[in-house]
């Protein structure tokens, strides 16, 4: 349907343009007799106020053939618009033409591109896609790999085994020992400097007595 639209000479693809660009030509005649037209108006309407007082029939004539133009003038604008109309008419026939046929042809490409594509061969492509990635994952894993040094799972746990229980032992011991309180070095100081004057004063006092008493 689309095909046999578009279809046709070249001749029937360029008729819209060569409609187009005669409408044009024309609607810029008719504007160059529209402002003839208009200054012939002003002209005899000038005649007009120019012999109104002095001679009449020349003003009369004057202002019939300014009625003339003016009739003439209305038919062309008329023809004007509907000139106008139909340019913008046809303009927009053929957009809606040209857009139509940048669709076909954008579905056509369309079809083209999927002609050989379906669900299956885009799952299948993705799976395959998904084991290459996975193996170049692998291929990565194994070239980083030390080599000369293969190292056994099971003795790496049981050496990690045995290191958890030495902590939990270590910490069994200190949990059953009584801290022992330290003096600062100071303290003691001070306290034996006490105990001397302790006892320095209880001297004093016993010779003081011994003195009462030989009296």
């Amino acid at each position: 349907m689309f095909s046999s639209f578009f279809g046709g000479s070249s001749a029937k693809k360029d008729s819209p343009k060569n409609a187009i660009i005669q409408l044009r030509e024309q609607l810029e005649l008719l504007a160059k007799r529209e402002k003839h037209l208009e200054q012939q108006i002003l002209e005899q309407e000038g005649i007009a106020r120019k012999n109104v007082n002095t001679n009449k029939l020349i003003a009369k004539n004057a202002l019939k053939r300014k009625k003339m133009y003016e009739s003439n003038l209305d038919k062309l604008q008329g023809q004007i618009a509907t000139l106008e109309s139909q340019s913008n008419a046809i303009e927009s026939a053929n957009l809606n033409f040209e857009t139509m046929k940048v669709m076909q042809s954008g579905a056509k490409a369309m079809k083209q591109i999927h002609g050989s594509m379906n669900i299956d061969k885009v799952d299948a492509t993705m799976d395959e896609i998904r084991e290459q990635v996975a193996l170049s994952e692998e291929i990565g894993e194994a070239i980083s790999r030390p080599m000369g040094q293969d190292i056994d799972e099971d003795e790496l746990e049981d050496e990690l085994e045995a290191l958890e229980q030495e902590a939990l032992d270590a910490k069994m011991v200190n949990a059953g020992r009584v801290p022992t309180a330290r003096l600062p070095e100071t303290g003691t100081r001070v306290g034996i400097q006490q105990d001397e004057e302790e006892e320095e004063d209880e001297e004093e006092e016993l010779r003081k007595l011994q003195r009462e008493m030989a009296v």
